[in-house]
């Protein structure tokens, strides 16, 4: 059955009722030594024409949706939605169903390996050299010389580093990414504090709502958890009495193009339309108007926000008639420069309308008794530190996992040129992203289909959700589990750090973990560990058998002054830019799977490619057609797209996808589009996180063209050879 464990022996440990099912559902207290063989070596309980299904965790976002993978003589050949998952229940997206691709992918990091910065070769060495050189770099610098950067995923192993660091007495890892950066969750979690009485991210009922206004929250495509948001739009679509969706946004995405009505605002004007609205539901529900809109003037606000007064008279009278009205802060609304301000308007007409805690409303989800890291992702203000240090000479090591800060953070923070001055940098990466390329060593994890762990779900689940992951194959190449990567160079350190992590290896420290769970009331409970360890492999993780919502405390927002200044903007053209990431590539990570490129964009039906959506009266105006190639220039840098002529956009809004413009990532990312990070500023918001839409830019016409690929009225899409 495997080296390490025959199948009689098996059975002894496991007890032979166990063992058969826990064989058939890869779980049971002895599966982590059971190997995933390859067909060349396929184990006795896989058979010629049967498949073998393993419940896990999708990786290619922060969400958490659980997957059944089905396999066949030790190959991973499908995969769909964990129905039992509340989150998902069933379902994926596009980038679930590729995650295939990153399993298969020509171009991942098959071995340890020492090179040259900026090299995409090097010198492969052997893990117990790769776990030598870890150790020294943990014991032979000082405890504020070392740093961890990491991704918003998987959970288990932030929850592991954050112990590490703590038994070194090291500053406490930082997580980031695009998704953050975009999604601004950081601000997010920071308006529930101020206006739900509690940080974190809130529970969106929208499945019973009957009247959603969405603020820029690309629900549908990318932000927070769009599996789980899409149900809860079905629900609400398919009810008794169908629900209205009414989008605000600059520029029309999936979400706005199935809403009942689009409204195209200014950039950086979301908030200032929530508190006119506010006021106007305010009249319309009692004479006394509540402190937050008393000095609201809504003909100045319909002015800035380029909506019409009676517009938004006839929206407010919508949202004061719904039975179940709920408010959406979004994307770009928290990414201006008052986007907490903005976000604080928008999340206290929730409170105005009387829908905390009440179905179609607002809630919050209780915590999980796991880990003792913090569960939200860093503020960019936490980067633009980190990127001081760096360039202070003040880290002497770098450890950088699930996140491509060189190809993910704008270009005018420096991160590439701080990485210079840090004697030593450590990537895990299992792709030769931009950011493994600028490191010494690359020591690849497994792809989340090779990998154990699990993921916290913070946003889209009616209940706490701890989604597992649990490996459906053996490893594909010589790569290795970056916890047991750090528990062993732990272990040979040896002394306080050692004591402090006395894990045998990574399903050792997950067990651990997830001990206090034995004792909740789960949709399955267990007396013991190895039994629920068993049922948690089995179906795929561990969430409460019902809905179990918390009503917000709340902050009584409605009754003290909101003050929302105008949005700034660096540059002085008249053309906004406005980035949004792709619903297809998601953060990026998505490039390097050609399945996703070939994947037609919802809204332009573009594939391969990055393209500038200009408005056709825009275009006309500059004497520009489809595919023409145009300059992007602000204060930061500049970059070059071809021309789609969008009608969907404001006139003086120019639509930027970011997901292309890799240097690095493998044969299918390299070199198609561009990055419009080279674009953004530093701006930061009140909650320090980045102002991604506080930009204004130049467009100049090169003369060239670059046609692009799209399914949209072309017939010939690819040239031929």
């Amino acid at each position: 059955m495997t080296d390490k464990i025959s199948r009689r022996d098996f059975l002894k440990l496991a007890g032979t009722a166990t063992a058969a099912g826990a064989i058939l559902t890869g779980c049971g207290p002895a599966s982590r030594y059971v190997v995933r063989e390859p067909y060349t070596q396929m184990p006795e309980y896989t058979y010629n024409g049967q498949s073998t299904y393993y419940a896990t965790t999708c990786r290619e976002c922060p969400a958490g949706c659980g997957l059944v993978v089905r396999t066949m003589q030790g190959r991973a050949i499908k995969v769909e939605g964990n129905p039992n998952n509340p989150l998902n229940l069933g379902k994926t997206c596009a980038r679930g169903q590729a995650s295939l691709q990153g399993l298969y992918n020509p171009d991942r990091v098959q071995s340890p390996t020492h090179k040259a910065r900026g090299q995409e070769t090097g010198t492969e060495i052997t893990w117990d050299e790769a776990i030598a050189v870890v150790k020294d770099a943990l014991a032979g610098n000082q405890p504020d010389e070392i740093a961890f950067l990491m991704g918003m995923a998987p959970d288990h192993l932030f929850d592991l580093v954050s112990q590490l660091t703590s038994a070194l007495k090291a500053p406490a890892p930082l997580r980031f990414g695009a998704y953050e950066m975009f999604e601004n969750r950081a601000t997010l979690a920071e308006v529930s504090k101020r206006t739900l009485g509690k940080s974190g991210i809130p529970y969106f009922d929208i499945g019973n709502a009957d009247v959603v206004f969405s603020f820029g929250a690309n629900f549908l495509e990318t932000w927070l958890s769009p599996v789980a948001w899409t149900r809860g739009f079905s629900r609400m679509r398919k009810a008794k009495v169908r629900g209205t969706l009414i989008q605000f946004e600059p520029r029309l995405s999936q979400t706005a193009a199935v809403a009942d009505e689009w409204i195209p605002v200014k950039p950086g004007t979301e908030g200032l339309a929530a508190l006119a609205l506010g006021r106007l539901v305010a009249e319309l529900r009692s004479p006394v108007i509540p402190a937050a809109y008393k000095n609201v003037d809504v003909a100045a606000l319909a002015e800035a926000c380029f909506v019409e007064e009676e517009k938004l008279r006839a929206l407010a009278e919508l949202l004061f008639e719904a039975e179940n009205p709920l408010i959406l802060p979004g994307c770009s609304a928290l990414g201006s420069s008052n986007g907490l301000e903005a976000g604080e308007a928008i999340m206290t007409l929730n409170a105005l309308l009387g829908n905390l805690g009440r179905s179609g409303g607002v809630y919050l989800i209780p915590e999980l008794p796991v880990g003792k890291g913090n569960d939200l992702p860093n503020s960019f203000s936490d980067l633009y530190d980190l990127v001081g240090r760096m360039q202070a000479g003040k880290i002497k090591v770098l450890f950088v996992h699930g996140t491509n800060p060189v190809y993910d953070l704008p270009s005018a923070l420096g991160f590439e040129a701080a990485l210079a001055n840090i004697p030593l940098v450590i990537s895990f990466a299992s792709f030769p992203d931009e950011t493994a390329l600028q490191a010494d060593y690359i020591f690849p994890d497994h792809t989340g289909l090779e990998s154990w762990g699990y993921q916290k779900v913070q946003a889209g689940a009616d209940r706490p959700v701890l989604s597992g992951a649990q490996p459906v194959v053996v490893p594909f190449y010589n790569t290795r589990a970056t916890a047991d990567i750090l528990l062993a160079a732990v272990a040979a350190i040896g002394g306080n750090p050692a004591s402090a992590l006395p894990y045998a290896d990574e399903v050792a420290f997950l067990q651990s973990q997830v001990l206090d769970l034995v004792k909740e009331d789960g949709f399955f409970n267990a007396p013991e560990i190895n039994t629920f360890w068993a049922s948690f492999q089995q179906y795929g993780g561990w969430w409460t058998a019902e809905s179990k919502l918390e009503t917000p405390p709340g902050a009584d927002t409605i009754n003290r002054n909101l003050r929302l200044n105008t949005a700034e903007f660096d540059g002085e053209s008249e053309f906004h830019l406005f980035p949004f990431l792709s619903p297809i590539l998601g953060d990026g990570s998505g490039a390097n799977k050609p399945w996703l490129q070939e994947t037609p964009d919802p809204t332009t039906t573009v594939m391969w490619n990055t393209w500038v959506e200009i408005h056709p009266q825009t275009a006309d105006e500059l004497g520009l057609h489809d595919d023409d190639v145009v300059r992007l220039a602000s204060p930061y840098g500049e970059i070059e797209a071809s021309v789609y002529r969008y009608p969907a956009i404001r006139p003086d809004t120019l639509g930027l996808v970011f997901g292309q413009g890799h240097t690095a990532y493998g044969r299918y990312a390299a070199g198609r589009g561009v990055n419009p990070v080279k674009l953004l500023p530093l701006k930061i918001n009140g909650a320090g996180g980045l102002a991604t839409h506080a930009i204004k830019v130049d467009i100049e016409k090169t003369g060239r063209q670059k046609p692009l690929a799209r399914a949209e009225s072309q017939i010939d899409v690819y040239e031929e050879e």
